[in-house]
């Protein structure tokens, strides 16, 4: 079966013209494996129940699917990079029919909260933080148990959300095969709030979330540029666990005409050897993902990203999984048209780290 399917793949690879339009009869970018030959699989999450102010996202793989098959495959640092092999699931039914009946739940919880909780509703409102955490932690178990496969399987994972709360579960998953790693998370928002409006399993408290595993030993933030002051005193009280690349700092360092080469280089002098990726679009200036459920002026653009992470990579840190979230598809093709090429490159500088691509860049 094994000399069958290598024959198979060898086929594929042969018969495949990288430089032909996107066959949408294909895969993700048009590429031709399937997910059992890819060296690397994208699990979408459409997932969103939490939001808690516009919504869309869990839209967003679908959109990115469609958008991928218009992206250009060659990268002048990763000629090859198509033939790591990277494919896509098929977006989970049950999981997104899950997110379209709790959000309307959710949403009426958080206009009752809104409004100041008035006791005549109490009993029709009051519940309904239970039902969505029980839900929320369903979800949890079995992203933790579907990551955990692949990787099991010897596949580099990416997640793709949905909002922020959904790489938990595949947090989990990479704790039980990793004695320790850091979190490398791109962000307007530091999602550090405790149990956001009742959700034990918020958007707004994934990286809180994650911390409560004890493999996780650094948690390092860049372009945070929305927080409060409970997340601000729980970043100081966290004796160095947490560090925070405020967007007023990376602004004073350009104003004061630092390198993005130096700030990188301190950043990434902050990360432990391996490192798991988290990418919220939001993240990036507004104007690159504008259909996102929360932007905020300021943030990295899409070079600066992209030079972050091929910089940790090129320290020899080894990413060990990432993610991609929040991104809408709003009311233009843009989101996803920046979504799909963010995913792209995440995906293959991925590979890159764990030995699937070779860089030809850090040879010049």
């Amino acid at each position: 079966m094994a000399n069958t399917t290598s024959s198979s793949l060898e086929k594929k690879l042969a018969a495949f013209d990288p430089n032909a339009l996107g066959d949408t009869q294909g895969g993700v970018y048009g590429l031709p494996f399937t997910v059992e030959e890819a060296q690397v699989v994208i699990v979408p999450v459409p997932w969103e129940v939490t939001v808690s102010y516009r919504a869309g996202t869990a839209e967003g793989p679908a959109a990115i699917r469609d958008a991928s098959l218009q992206v250009d495959l060659f990268d002048p640092d990763l000629p090859d990079a198509w033939r790591m092999g990277l494919a896509m699931e098929e977006p989970d039914e049950k999981t997104a029919d899950e997110s379209r009946e709790l959000r309307p739940l959710a949403e009426d919880y958080i206009g009752w909260l809104e409004e100041g909780e008035p006791e005549e509703s109490h009993a029709k409102f009051s519940t309904a933080p239970v039902h969505i955490n029980q839900r929320g932690e369903a979800l949890v178990k079995y992203l933790k148990k579907k990551t955990g496969a692949y990787l099991d399987a010897g596949k580099g994972v990416v997640l793709l959300g949905g909002d922020h709360s959904t790489p938990l579960g595949y947090l989990h998953a990479l704790a039980e095969r990793h004695e320790e790693f850091g979190i490398l998370q791109i962000d307007a928002h530091c999602d550090l709030r405790p149990a956001y409006e009742g959700f034990e399993f918020s958007h707004a408290s994934i990286m809180y979330n994650a911390l409560k595993l004890p493999q996780v030993k650094k948690l390092v933030q860049v372009g945070i540029r929305d927080l409060c002051q409970q997340e601000a005193e729980m970043v100081e009280q966290s004796k160095g666990r947490i560090t925070m690349f405020h967007n007023r700092f990376l602004s004073d360092e350009r104003f004061a005409k630092k390198s993005w080469k130096k700030v990188c280089g301190k950043i990434i002098a902050q990360l432990p050897q391996k490192v798991y990726l988290s990418f919220d679009i939001d993240g990036l200036d507004p104007k690159l993902c504008p259909g996102t459920g929360t932007p905020v002026p300021g943030g990295l653009e899409f070079e600066e990203a992209l030079y972050l992470i091929r910089s940790v990579v090129r320290s020899g840190r080894t990413i060990i999984g990432c993610d991609l979230n929040e991104v809408a598809p709003g009311d233009t093709e843009w989101n996803a048209i920046v979504g799909a090429r963010l995913l792209y490159n995440m995906a293959n500088w991925m590979g890159v780290s764990q030995g699937l691509l070779q860089d030809r860049g850090a040879e010049k």
